[in-house]
C-alpha cells in the first residue's frame, strides 16, 4: 500500500523536464491589456509600501517604491510625500513624468524619489520597480563602505549582483546624483549607497520588493556573523552558481506573492 500511494504520489507532481534549467515555476500569467497591467503593478506597488512597513522599513518620511507605467514608459507611480507605508492604498499613489511633475494625485512628492528613480528608469529600460527606504540593516552596513560578502545560500542571490555607489554628498535632490546612482547599479538587482543605506531594482514590482527585503536580510545576517567572530565566505566557483540557480526574478516573485496575499485577506482596503 505505501509503495502504491508513493507512486501516487509522485505522478502528481510537477517535476521540471529539464534538469539542467533552473528552479521549475509556473509561468507568470500575461495581463491582457495595459490597463490590467497597470492595475497589477499599482496593487502590488500599494502592498509592497505595506509589507514594508510590518518589516520595520517605514523611517518617518524616508523611503519610497517606484513602478514603471506600462504605457507611458517615462512616466513612474511613487508613493506621496507624508502617507505612512501601512496606510498606502492604491488611489493614493502618484503617478509622475520625467520632468517630476505629478500627471495623477494632488498630495506632495518626495523630492529624493524623484531625484533617484527618474534616473533609474530612464537609464535601465528593464527595469521596472525600485525600492529604497532607510532600513536598519542596510544603514548599519552602508556605514562600512563595502559591499557584502557571499556568506550564506540566501545571499548568493546577490553574489556579484549589488553596486557600491561610494559618493554620499547629504539628501539627494540633485537628479545629476541621482544619475551617478543609476549608473553604478547598471544591471545589477541592488546596490549599496555609502552611509544612505540600500536600493534594489527589478524588472516587476514583486522582484525589486522581494530583493530589498532580501538584501536587508543579508545585511543583517553579515553585521551578525561579523560580531559573532570571522565568517568564512563561500567559494567563487560555488557562489557563482547558486546564484544562477536562485539570483533569477522568478522566485523572488512567488516569495512575495506569499506574502502579499497573507497582506490582502487582512487589509483589502490596500486595493481602493
Amino acid at each position: 500500500m505505501s509503495a502504491v500511494l508513493s507512486i501516487d504520489r509522485h505522478a502528481s507532481l510537477k517535476l521540471n523536464p529539464n534538469p539542467q534549467q533552473k528552479y521549475w515555476f509556473d509561468p507568470i500569467p500575461a495581463r491582457p491589456t495595459v490597463q490590467a497591467e497597470r492595475r497589477h503593478r499599482q496593487e502590488r506597488l500599494a502592498g509592497a509600501f505595506r509589507l514594508f512597513a510590518r518589516f520595520g522599513f517605514a523611517q518617518g518620511l524616508a523611503g519610497h517604491i517606484t513602478a514603471r507605467d506600462p504605457e507611458l514608459s517615462d512616466h513612474f507611480w511613487v508613493n506621496p510625500l507624508g502617507v505612512h507605508f501601512s496606510r498606502i492604498k492604491v488611489s493614493d499613489l502618484l503617478l509622475v513624468n520625467s520632468k517630476g511633475e505629478t500627471v495623477i494625485g494632488d498630495r506632495p512628492l518626495n523630492k529624493a524619489a524623484f531625484a533617484i528613480h527618474a534616473a533609474i528608469h530612464e537609464h535601465n529600460p528593464k527595469i521596472v520597480a525600485a525600492a529604497h527606504t532607510h532600513s536598519t540593516y542596510g544603514k548599519a552596513w552602508s556605514t562600512l563602505g563595502r559591499k557584502l560578502d557571499t556568506l550564506t545560500q540566501d545571499s548568493c542571490v546577490f553574489h556579484d549582483d549589488v553596486a557600491l555607489f561610494d559618493d554620499f554628498t547629504g539628501m539627494v535632490v540633485d537628479t545629476s546624483e541621482g544619475d551617478r546612482i543609476a549608473q553604478a547599479l547598471g544591471d545589477r538587482k541592488g546596490a549599496i549607497l555609502r552611509n544612505h543605506g540600500i536600493l534594489t531594482a527589478g524588472p516587476t514590482v514583486e522582484a525589486a520588493a522581494w530583493w530589498y527585503i532580501a538584501l536587508d536580510n543579508a545585511c543583517h545576517t553579515q553585521l551578525l556573523a561579523e560580531a559573532a567572530g570571522k565568517p568564512q565566505p563561500i567559494d567563487e566557483e560555488t557562489a557563482r552558481h547558486t546564484h544562477s540557480q536562485i539570483g533569477g526574478p522568478d522566485g523572488a516573485i512567488h516569495s512575495f506573492d506569499s506574502l502579499y496575499e497573507g497582506l490582502l485577506e487582512a487589509e483589502p482596503e490596500l486595493l481602493l
